[in-house]
Parts: structure tokens; sequence; C-alpha cells
């Protein structure tokens, strides 16, 4: 089960407890926004336009936005993202914006807390301000921590989109937006009735059977077994994919990624290879 939401904001607080500057920034953030509309996220594993992946040490998914505090002790790389975090949920952030605060002044010592302070209440500002961008356009969703994981909004809507970063707690919810009305379900594929598509539930790592991977512009899966033994080919495959992986709390989530279609030319005996076809999936066209 989802932790609480409070839970969920005491986590996220706890993450950075050691990290003073941190801590005493993004603690300061939330609470002169005192906004419960607008979700936050402590250290996110974030995919930028250019294809890398960081570590933000803010991020407010609703209106793609992070927020970077560098601090004199942070190298450049500091918060790339390693191979062994491929597991963790990450954020397709493509179409995000970035702001940054530096910590230190040109001589590597800790800048005047005065002077902090204004350039984060401006920040602040900054923030209140595009909510109210993002509200006239029609663009906001506020965060609703309790329907996050539930099939319900996304099926009044009428579709998934990855944009949105779409994210359920089991099988079962992310079946259930395709018509699936029955207890938990725990095979890693299920067929969509009346269709030719599956819902895969892939873990795009290293594991026991398998050691499947997503190629870093999340645009291609390759599956391999784990000992490289060959996989019997099979005719085309369409995959709605929801992958697993564990967010930053530890949590267990079910990610859409996108609908992948099998590519027998990047296919062989030993790896079957899956590219993204869509990344936006209407409910209409199924019979749920």
């Amino acid at each position: 089960m989802p932790i609480s939401k409070d839970d969920y904001i005491l986590r996220n607080f706890s993450k950075i407890q050691l990290k003073k500057w941190e801590l005493y920034i993004i603690t300061r953030i939330v609470h002169f926004l005192n906004d419960s509309e607008i979700e936050f996220v402590c250290q996110q594993f974030i995919k930028t336009r250019d294809g890398k992946r960081y570590l933000a040490d803010l991020c407010f998914p609703s209106l793609k936005l992070y927020y970077e505090i560098d601090e004199a002790q942070h190298g450049s790389d500091q918060h790339k993202i390693k191979d062994e975090h491929r597991q963790r949920e990450i954020i397709d952030a493509t179409d995000f914006i970035e702001k940054r605060i530096s910590i230190f002044d040109k001589n590597k010592n800790d800048r005047n807390i005065n002077e902090i302070n204004k350039e984060v209440d401006e920040f602040i500002a900054f923030v209140k301000k595009r909510k109210k961008q993002f509200i006239s356009k029609g663009n906001f969703i506020p965060w609703d921590y309790e329907t996050k994981f539930s099939p319900a909004p996304h099926l009044k809507r009428g579709y998934i989109d990855v944009k949105d970063n779409v994210v359920f707690s089991n099988h079962r919810d992310a079946l259930g937006c395709f018509g699936y009305k029955k207890g938990h379900y725990q095979r890693a594929v299920w067929r969509i009735k009346g269709s030719n598509k599956e819902v895969w539930f892939p873990k795009l790592y290293r594991n026991n059977t398998w050691n499947n991977s997503l190629s870093n512009d999340f645009k291609k899966i390759i599956m391999k077994r784990n000992n490289n033994a060959k996989i019997k080919r099979r005719k085309k495959r369409e995959f709605i994919v929801f992958a697993h992986y564990k967010d930053l709390l530890g949590q267990i989530v079910y990610k859409f990624l996108g609908e992948f279609h099998t590519s027998f030319k990047e296919s062989d005996n030993y790896q079957h290879a899956f590219i993204r076809k869509k990344t936006k999936i209407y409910f209409k066209d199924f019979d749920v």
C-alpha cells in the first residue's frame, strides 16, 4: 500500500536531513509556498532534454520545474545518475525548466544567509507566478496524492500520457485503465480483451531471470535472458509498458513508458528489441 501524504512529505525531508543547506532552502520554499496543490519531490531522478540523467535537489512535476542547490563541495557531475540507480523512478523532464542557486561565493565560501533568503524568496515568487500561468492555460493539475496511483482520474480524462509521469502502485490498477476488474494480478504480461495489444510490466535491470534494459532516450527496450540463453522467436508483439521501479522513498511503482512494438531488425536469437511507437494512449481505442 502507498504511504500517506503526511508520511510522504516527512520522508522527503528526512532524505536531506544531513545536507544543511538543502534542508534549510527546501523547507523554506515548501513552508513559504504553503500550497498543498503543488507536488514536490526531493532528490528526484530526471532525464533532461539533452538526454542526461540527474538527481535534482527539488522538483515540481506539475509545474515542469526543478531547482538545483549548488554547494561548494559539489562537483559539476555530483548529481549524475549512475547505472546502478536506473531501477529508480525517472521523470522524463525534457520540457522542464531549471533554476539554480549557488550557496558559495567566488572564493568557495558560504554566502550570507540574508542573501540566500532573498534569492530563495525570489524563486518562491517565481513558482507562484508559474502556477498562475499554468492555471490560465488549463495546464495545471492540482496535487491529489490520494488518487496519484488510481486509474480513476486517467479514465475520466480518457488517456494516459508519458509526459504526465503516470505511475501505479500495482498491476491491477494499471490494468484497470484497460478494462481489468478482477483482483491482484501478478504476471508480467496481460492481453487486452478484443485487441492484439498486451500490457507488460518489465523489470528494466538485471534480475534473477532477465537482463532487460531501457535506452537513455526511453525509446528502446532490449530483452535478454540473464544467462545469455537463446530466446524463442515470436511474432510481432505490441506492448503497453509499465516499468517496474523503486521510487526514491523505496516504494515499488509501475511507470507508464509508452507503447512499444517488436523490432525484427534489431532482434535475434539472443535478444528481442522493442521500439517506442506511442507516448499517449487513448482508452476509446479499447473496449473498456
